[in-house]
């Protein structure tokens, strides 16, 4: 349907219901006014009758019938009505508009019957006489208890009509004068009407272009004022709140745009909803382009959309790595989470992103440079060891200070290959785990914790320590075995050396949710709160002295920590000061054989 203005809504409306109201009306006027005056006329002839009627009556008595024509005659001129003397047996006697002889018999005509019946008889038809449509009006002539006559009187239709037309154009002229002042007064009710609604339309066209200053005029109607009040608070409260939209999206926007970090949020079907400068930098895209595109059509990287995929199927924060290759390899550090509106539901997920990839070239620096000057130095450390125990093995005499010197000297040059060789393992973990050579295979755990033991054996067995295993047979993870079991063997190594004389040494394997944890629980000196957060980093000692003179390197728990993430885990330690420590491997878990 077209719209139309409410003007021409209601004006139509009101006009029709006046014009059907008004012919209604009329009809009904003119058809009231009609019967009224035939009632009317009949009754003239009536009453003409009934003046007669005495006459007539004296002239039938008296036998002299022949006067009754003269009179009817004279009369009918005089009053212009046509009078009729008929007698019982139909014969017409005096008529005041023909010759009584030359018409005939009307015993058949319904008033004639009725008037010989007792009863004033009328009819409205056609008269074959003077051959025109007549009102008739018949009335008995009595004389005791008999009716000697008929008395009718007549006068032609057209006589009615004419003064019918009158009365009906007097109608139509006042009909059409009222239609006249009824359109027009329904046309200023109509305006009154829709003049408020069309203002109230133009200001809610204004509000919708944004013009939320502009008011409404609350005069008029009640209703009309009450709207116009209620619309005039509705802009005002959409104005202030969309003030404060704005003010926190350029704040919002402002924020984003002065971060590093690049952000990035996707929807449901990962289509992109925003992001700031800097994400469209890292990610090398064009900003305004990727608004609302699939971020698998902009972004080329499966490591990403991995990524994405993750974050919106996990209630809880996810992070991890991603790298971007092309012209120069790119690392970036990605933090994902659950994107949520204001109901709390679900509707995408916020991806924020580091580049690290200057932080990787670093470490792959240090690794390299670790390494290189590892096997720099061995060479050299291999020969001092060499001759010092060429010295101290020579017939030569030797003072006693030349032989301690000497011994010093291959204590500290065997703790120097020692650490060499530690940093050498550990640069080669990280290595191989970057670029994922480190192989892993299901097997089956109590053999790998078996041979570490046998490794730690000698060393145990020299401060009367026992070591006990509980561990499963079934019991089955994806490792490198033989890193996994340096792991468990520094672990067990470092037990041994903290622990007191024939104090116990427990390694217990179990399964706890998603992994499998070995604990390497001991009796030992324990390790203060304090320092515990900071235990598997290169190096770090808790005691420096007491470390060095147990012969450690420092690098034992970090080779362990960098051993556990290449299997996808990660190290634990629990200990209290004068107790003893539990350190422990989490190795995710697979499935165990049925």
């Amino acid at each position: 349907m077209g719209r139309t203005r409410l003007l021409w809504q209601i004006f139509p409306s009101y006009l029709l219901i006046t014009v059907c109201s008004i012919m209604a009306l009329t009809w009904y006027a003119s058809r009231s006014f009609r019967d009224f005056y035939l009632d009317q006329e009949a009754i003239g002839l009536e009453s003409r009758a009934h003046l007669l009627e005495p006459q007539i009556s004296h002239f039938l008595i008296d036998g002299i019938a022949t006067r009754t024509d003269s009179l009817c005659d004279l009369l009918g001129r005089r009053s212009k009505t046509r009078l009729t003397v008929i007698l019982p047996d139909g014969q017409v006697i005096a008529d005041s508009e023909r010759d009584p002889e030359t018409m005939d018999n009307h015993a058949d005509r319904p008033e004639i019957k009725e008037a010989f019946h007792g009863a004033v008889g009328r009819s409205m038809r056609f008269s074959n006489t003077l051959q025109k449509n007549l009102m008739y009006v018949a009335i008995p002539v009595v004389s005791g208890d008999s009716t000697i006559a008929v008395l009718r009187t007549s006068t032609p239709v057209a006589t009615i009509r004419e003064a019918l037309s009158v009365i009906y154009d007097d109608l139509i002229i006042g009909g059409i004068a009222a239609t006249i002042l009824v359109a027009l007064g329904s046309l200023f009710i109509s305006r009154r009407i829709s003049l408020p609604i069309e203002e109230i339309r133009r200001g809610a066209k204004r509000f919708a272009s944004g013009n939320l200053r502009h008011t409404l005029p609350t005069g008029g109607a009640e209703e009309m004022s009450t709207l116009a009040d209620t619309m005039n608070q509705m802009a005002s409260q959409l104005d202030d709140r969309i003030r404060t939209v704005v003010q926190q999206r350029n704040e919002l926007n402002a924020v984003l745009s002065s971060m590093v970090e690049g952000v990035l949020a996707v929807d449901r079907e990962q289509r992109l909803i925003s992001l700031n400068q800097a994400a469209a930098d890292l990610l090398s895209i064009d900003q305004e382009f990727a608004q609302g595109q699939n971020i698998l059509e902009i972004i080329r990287n499966i490591e990403l959309q991995r990524f994405i995929t993750a974050t919106l199927s996990s209630n809880e924060p996810v992070e991890g790595e991603i790298e971007l290759h092309g012209d120069s390899d790119r690392y970036f550090q990605a933090h994902g989470s659950v994107l949520t509106d204001a109901t709390g539901h679900d509707i995408g997920a916020l991806i924020v992103i580091n580049d690290i990839t200057r932080v990787r070239r670093l470490e792959r620096m240090r690794t390299e440079f670790v390494a290189n000057v590892s096997h720099e130095i061995r060479t050299p450390i291999t020969s001092i060891q060499g001759f010092i125990e060429t010295l101290l093995d020579s017939d030569d005499p030797q003072t006693p200070d030349t032989e301690r010197f000497l011994r010093i000297i291959a204590n500290h040059a065997e703790r120097l290959g020692s650490i060499i060789e530690d940093l050498l393992s550990l640069s080669r973990i990280e290595q191989e785990a970057e670029s994922g050579e480190i192989h892993l295979e299901k097997t089956e755990l109590r053999p790998i914790l078996v041979g570490a033991i046998q490794i730690c054996e000698g060393s145990a067995s020299e401060k009367n320590i026992p070591v006990q295993l509980v561990c499963r047979d079934t019991i089955l993870v994806s490792a490198n075995q033989t890193l996994l079991e340096e792991a468990v063997t520094n672990l067990i190594d470092n037990a041994v050396k903290y622990s007191e004389f024939g104090s116990p040494i427990i390694i217990e394997a179990v399964t706890e949710d998603e992994y499998v944890v070995i604990h390497v629980r001991d009796r030992g000196s324990g390790i203060s709160e304090e320092h515990q957060p900071r235990i598997f980093e290169r190096f770090y000692r808790v005691d420096k002295a007491r470390s060095r003179k147990r012969g450690g390197t420092g690098l034992g728990l970090s080779i362990v920590k960098h051993i556990t993430q290449a299997h996808g885990g990660f190290a634990t330690v629990e200990s209290q000061l004068g107790r003893g420590s539990v350190f422990s491997i989490h190795l995710p878990r697979i499935d165990t054989p049925s």
